[in-house]
């Protein structure tokens, strides 16, 4: 049986073809222009039926009825009324014609500024993420940036808000110096005067950068829902840490995320840090630490050495022990309080011995505030006497054990005068103010994930607590209420926390000592020609004799 051969298509026959296939399409588009408004209007009586029959299955049923006679009523009264059905035709088709409009379409890519921008950004980063060994290079002159740019975002202004960036796997993301030029390029490129947050993912090789929303500077001194032992240093963003505190921002009560730091006997970061330019806020933030620690029922006790009466408003308050502005005034008050911890650790001790709780004045937390600490050591180095902040080394060393906690601000240009226990000890930073990369990860020990910008408000800075990592942060505003620039409502909010003042201690007499306060005696011990140091002796006032009222 013989086989019958498969079909030929002829090449004159495949021209007809295709010749055919355009004039169908042309008589296709030819009609769909001259049907167009008919296409529009049935596509928008398709709109309007559908959305009558949603209208109609949302109607209850004990409501269809009324409302069934209600629409016949209405289109008998548009059939008897002259040119109603003529008048009830147009605007049928009108509204039809409207919902069948063509919908603008949605822009699924970047416009040609957004696109010269991108292309910007890639060739100045060809330099940086190729090399001449690389056979088929991600990054190169005059190449397509679609193949490293992804998942882009710009705002009003044509500026990039979010971009992901897909490097080659060679690049050494492992060393900070090489991620901090990445970071400094896509800072001037993107825009200066906004904060870009930059997330390394070595093991996919992408980067993703995102502007930071500023963070709100309008909450001020409250009363925090915390924990005793717990101290809001400030908030920062949402999603850098796994907790919110209710806090009013004006006349508004929202959830933020803030910055905790624990102290106490189980804290492993007993002592705070802060760091910043004049003006930044360290002041703002000790007084919000002060009324914190007052709060929770501590003792707080103060050394300013800057001596502009920024705490005056604590002074004689129920909880302060001092106020302290002089130099001699402040070495005597650091001496007590290294006293004060070998006192609580041996009365911990000895009770722990008897087996007994630790006594009530041994537990209650106390709170040594130093601001500008350096301004003493100054002074007392001139004038020939031992630093004050040496005397920080038993309280510093001790205080977790003795419910002691110190803070110590300073600024930049004294940072080479803080006393190398103020350094091993302080484990949790605060770096307040403008400030250049290098300095804060000086004092925070790692750079910030962030691009510090040049003009920052009062109070906003970075914080680190121990190892963990940099938080943005900005302090509650807690200003001088004594001060007459001091906004009104932050005045009275910061007066609403401060205590009671304590009351007048009794006195029988002219200021003479009773039983219960001993009398300070200083005697002048001689030896070899020269006047040693005068020693301090403690007698009850019952030792001392009567004296004749008539004597001098």
């Amino acid at each position: 049986m013989a086989r019958r051969p498969f079909p030929r298509i002829i090449g004159s026959g495949s021209a007809s073809l295709t010749r055919g296939r355009e004039l169908a399409r042309t008589a296709a588009d030819s009609a769909t222009d001259v049907l167009h408004p008919l296409l529009v209007i049935g596509r928008g009586l398709r709109v309007l039926a559908a959305l009558g029959r949603r209208k109609w299955a949302e109607t209850p049923k004990d409501k269809r009825g009324p409302a069934f006679f209600l629409g016949v009523a209405c289109v008998l009264a548009v059939g008897l009324v002259p040119y109603g059905p003529l008048a009830a035709l147009i605007s049928l088709m009108a509204a039809a014609a409207w919902q069948g409009r063509d919908r603008t379409p949605v822009k699924s890519g970047p416009g040609d500024a957004e696109t010269e921008r991108l292309g910007a950004l890639y060739e100045a980063l060809v330099p940086y993420f190729s090399i001449p060994e690389d056979p088929n290079p991600l990054f190169a002159h005059g190449g397509d940036w679609e193949q490293a740019f992804s998942d882009y975002a710009f705002d009003e202004a044509g500026r990039v808000t979010r971009l992901r960036i897909r490097y080659p796997a060679y690049f050494t993301d492992g060393e900070a110096a090489s991620r901090a030029r990445i970071e400094a390029l896509l800072h001037a490129k993107s825009g200066r005067g906004r904060e870009y947050l930059f997330e390394w993912d070595e093991e996919g090789n992408q980067l993703d950068l995102s502007v930071l929303a500023a963070l709100p500077t309008g909450v001020a001194a409250q009363r925090f829902v915390t924990s005793p032992g717990e101290t809001v240093l400030g908030f920062t963003d949402p999603g850098a840490v796994q907790r919110t505190l209710p806090v009013v921002e004006g006349e508004e009560s929202r959830d933020m995320p803030p910055v905790i730091w624990r102290t106490g006997p189980r804290s492993a970061e007993p002592h705070l840090l802060v760091v910043g330019q004049p003006g930044s806020g360290t002041s703002t933030l000790l007084r919000s630490v002060a009324l914190q620690a007052l709060g929770q029922g501590g003792d707080v006790l103060i050394v300013e050495g800057g001596a502009s009466g920024e705490y005056a408003c604590l002074t004689g308050r129920v909880g302060v022990l001092a106020v302290e502005c002089g130099p001699t005034g402040a070495e005597a008050t650091l001496e007590w309080a290294a006293r004060e911890t070998e006192r609580r650790l041996i009365a911990t001790h000895r009770a722990r011995e008897a087996g007994r709780p630790a006594p009530e004045d041994a537990r209650r937390p106390l709170w040594i505030l130093l601001d500008r600490p350096s301004v003493l050591a100054h002074l007392a180095a001139s004038e020939g006497r031992p630093d004050p902040l040496a005397r920080l080394q038993v309280p510093l060393r001790h205080g977790r054990a003795a419910s002691l906690t110190v803070v110590v601000a300073e600024q930049f240009d004294h940072l080479e005068l803080l006393h190398e226990a103020v350094w091993q000890h302080t484990r949790a930073r605060v770096v307040l103010g403008p400030a250049t990369g290098r300095q804060i990860t000086d004092v925070l020990g790692l750079p910030p994930h962030t691009t510090p910008p040049a003009q920052l408000p009062p109070g906003r800075g970075y914080a680190r607590l121990g190892t963990g990592a940099v938080h943005r942060l900005q302090v509650p505003a807690t200003p001088d209420p004594y001060d007459d620039a001091t906004p009104p409502a932050q005045r009275q909010a910061v007066l609403e926390l401060l205590p009671q003042r304590q009351a007048p201690a009794p006195d029988d007499g002219e200021g003479h000592p009773t039983p219960s306060r001993p009398l300070q005696v200083f005697r002048a011990r001689h030896g070899s020609g020269e006047a040693e140091a005068m020693q301090a002796t403690s007698i009850d006032a019952s030792e001392i004799p009567e004296v004749p009222a008539e004597a001098p």
